[in-house]
């Protein structure tokens, strides 16, 4: 069982044909500043449904998760609050080699958000395609990378912009059934040529062959980037 959580980076492996697989943020705080407002955003079971189709693709279903989103101006310290579910995303992985075997994976991710937000009444149409790869190393360490190039909508306001992430992150298990896992990625705005860094880390601790649970935080360097800090699950049926 091989999951795309709790990393940013995803895995490059698919879920077996005839399986479902649920992985889901069940609680996650995000906290985000920009300059004119700081974001406080509660999720709750933020839920992704990954559906084998065949032994090397998968289409994956981002339910809109419950939250409670509350925004304070920074100048005038004007507060506001919305609550609702989040945006629906549809994306299927096709792994291209070494889904089965081998020290070597990578697959192709496209995906489509549509704006059904509650929380942002701001919402568009927002897509990208993701590139996954994995190498093992010796000693049973794992190297994931993955890169990303993304249409998305401006953090303020309803104008678009182009966006590209790179990710690394490595992981080895500290415990019998405990992975640990070290992550950095950064993004790059390709309108405000403005770039976001990120140092990440979590545990996913194996409690039987079909569930996984998981905790850890993505910490933004720059002042603007946002800070995340989740716990979550995994299970395949």
């Amino acid at each position: 069982m091989d999951t795309d959580r709790p990393d940013v980076t995803e895995s490059p492996f698919t879920v077996d044909a005839g399986h479902i697989q649920l992985e889901t943020d069940l609680l996650k705080f995000e906290k985000e500043k920009s300059e004119s407002t700081l974001t406080k955003t509660t999720l709750l079971n933020q839920l992704n449904v990954k559906i084998g189709l065949t032994n090397s693709t998968s289409v994956q279903v981002n339910l809109p998760s419950y939250g409670i989103q509350r925004e304070t101006d920074v100048e005038s310290g004007e507060r506001t609050k919305s609550t609702g579910i989040g945006d629906l995303t549809l994306r299927v992985k096709q792994n291209l080699t070494g889904n089965d075997h081998g020290n070597f994976a990578i697959a192709v991710l496209p995906y489509l958000k549509f704006p059904t937000s509650k929380l942002d009444d701001e919402s568009r149409y927002e897509g990208g395609i993701i590139i996954p790869f994995q190498i093992k190393l010796p000693h049973d360490w794992k190297l994931g990378m993955e890169l990303e190039g993304s249409r998305l909508k401006d953090n303020e306001g309803r104008q678009m912009h182009n966006e590209f992430l790179q990710a690394l992150t490595v992981s080895h298990e500290l415990l019998k059934h405990l992975q640990g896992i070290a992550e950095t990625y950064y993004s790059y705005d390709l309108k405000k040529h403005h770039w976001s860094n990120f140092l990440n880390a979590a545990m996913q601790f194996d409690v039987l062959d079909n569930l996984k649970l998981d905790a850890g935080l993505n910490y933004g360097i720059q002042y603007d980037a946002s800070n995340t800090y989740f716990i979550g699950a995994s299970f395949r049926m």
